[in-house]
């Protein structure tokens, strides 16, 4: 994982599994293989584990989608309005 391995002891095995899940899902969906899936199932129940995927495949979907149209970011605090149009 980018640079989480450097700091891997911050986290719990728990969410070391979840994010490489996040990892897989969003670099390789094919990747995701029975390590992970073994890996999860060490921490998470199967309604949990759906759960994740489910909220990781969203938020895929989020910024592929937004990326594609060129959708500008609102900084936390700021109203879309105050966010400047930018020329595609």
């Amino acid at each position: 994982m980018y640079h989480i391995d450097e700091h891997a002891e911050m986290f719990t095995s728990a969410e070391r599994a979840a994010l490489t899940l996040a990892e897989r899902m969003t670099t390789d969906a094919r990747g995701v293989d029975e390590e992970v899936w073994a890996d999860l199932r060490e921490h998470f129940d199967e309604g949990e584990i759906i759960e994740m995927a489910a909220v990781i495949g969203l938020f895929n979907y989020f910024n592929r989608f937004n990326d594609a149209l060129k959708v500008p970011i609102t900084p936390p605090g700021a109203s879309a309005a105050d966010v400047p149009e930018t020329d595609s």
